[in-house]
């Protein structure tokens, strides 16, 4: 039971579910999350660390960047919620928003500023 009220409270904040849908899309960092939702780094990494306790994302390290990704090997609830909030927030207007404006996220010019 622990385990799903930890993935219940990891997913109880609309930054961490945007954040699960931008990476459940592809790999990015820091800096690309925070261009995207439109909140500090800090901020980012806070969220980044909750989702990643409830086993939701992994992280790995690239050279200068650390890359986020969702953990494919999870397991349990885990899995069945990452699979429904696909399902669930597939038509919602910020999930769309979020997605066009990652396609403009590139680490190499939001990091190197």
């Amino acid at each position: 039971m622990k385990d799903l009220e930890n993935v219940l409270k990891a997913l109880a904040d609309i930054n961490r579910m945007r954040i699960v849908k931008l990476l459940s899309c592809r790999v990015m960092c820091v800096c690309e999350l925070a261009y995207v939702l439109g909140i500090t780094q800090p901020s980012v990494s806070r969220h980044l660390k909750k989702l990643k306790r409830a086993g939701l994302i992994k992280d790995m390290q690239d050279g200068f960047w650390t890359n986020y990704c969702i953990d494919k090997t999870s397991s349990g609830y885990t899995k069945a919620f990452l699979k429904c909030l696909n399902v669930w927030l597939a038509d919602d207007r910020i999930v769309r928003c979020d997605a066009q404006k990652a396609k403009r996220a590139q680490r190499t010019t939001l990091c190197c500023r």
